[in-house]
């Protein structure tokens, strides 16, 4: 059943594989990766997703929280502009309801006009936002499934803001083989983005990957994970991640983007405490962007 399905579901990339329209999609803020840990690993972190970051990669995983789990996470992207993150999540009897915050915001800017190069006198922010709220549940002891409506506005100046609702949906099986995983997700499908007369469409993305661990010893595990993206604007784009696992307390990670034209390698560090009866990570990573530089994200996340 799982290989029908699996064959089902990559049908849509082989059949759009040669689809490329770069700059045809608005709203890129939504490929950002949100958690320091998925951007250490290359972003191939749909099957491995935990906690509240799950809103972002992989709804269907919030089904696997406990209790109750809350994440938040800052990147310092180029040319002074921020990205930030938040999201809580909470298990109940009928499931696992989540909610996200995502914000990719500009530095204060001064309004230039033709005649007034220097500046008006004004200032400004542009900002790009994205509102979620999230549900996942058991289907199976081993398949779950989950899926989040998302609000998104995009402020650029006064006058100029549009926004569209998109949802998520997606799925993920779990073994205890080695910690076998394998998820599936569709992204970003929704209404369009429109300034005055322009239309663009959201990023949608068709995202699958596995992962499992190739190590196990007593005090390490090599966790291996691999992703295929089919953007609809842009080339497919593989990505692989590694997680060095030293006795579940400090973590070193990999990544490498495949057909990807920027990023390529990124890497990064995290480290698991118990603290009165909470699980604390924190975690950190830098991505290499070529001629752009490289961009620094770190997070925090509490597990209850």
């Amino acid at each position: 059943m799982m290989k029908k399905l699996g064959l089902i579901l990559l049908l849509p990339v082989f059949v759009f594989a040669q689809y490329e329209r770069p700059g045809s999609s608005s709203a890129q803020f939504l490929k950002i990766a949100v958690s320091p840990r998925a951007a250490g690993m290359g972003d191939s972190y749909i099957s491995i997703s935990e906690g509240a970051e799950a809103t972002h990669y992989n709804t269907a995983a919030l089904a696997l929280i406990k209790n109750t789990d809350v994440a938040f996470s800052h990147t310092e992207w180029f040319a002074g502009i921020n990205h930030d993150f938040a999201s809580v999540a909470h298990t109940f009897s009928f499931g696992t309801l989540a909610l996200s915050f995502t914000g990719l915001y500009t530095d204060e800017m001064k309004v230039r006009t033709p005649l007034q190069s220097d500046g008006t006198g004004e200032t400004f922010y542009a900002g790009s936002y994205r509102v979620g709220a999230s549900y996942a549940r058991f289907l199976t002891d081993k398949v779950t499934f989950g899926t989040t409506v998302n609000y998104i506005n995009i402020f650029l100046y006064s006058g100029f803001t549009a926004d569209a609702v998109a949802v998520d949906i997606a799925t993920l099986y779990t073994t205890k083989l080695r910690n076998f995983r394998f998820g599936i997700k569709i992204s970003n499908f929704g209404s369009e983005i429109k300034f005055v007369n322009e239309s663009c469409p959201l990023p949608t993305n068709f995202t699958f990957g596995l992962s499992m661990n190739v190590v196990e010893m007593d005090k390490y595990k090599l966790l291996l994970s691999m992703t295929a993206i089919k953007p609809n604007d842009v080339r497919p784009i593989g990505l692989i991640g590694t997680e060095l696992n030293w006795q579940d307390l400090f973590f070193l990670r990999t990544g490498y983007r495949f057909n990807h034209e920027i990023a390529k390698y990124s890497f990064g560090a995290g480290l698991k405490m118990n603290f009165i009866g909470y699980l604390l990570y924190f975690d950190y990573s830098y991505s290499d962007s070529g001629l752009l530089g490289g961009t620094h994200c770190v997070g925090i996340r509490y597990s209850l």
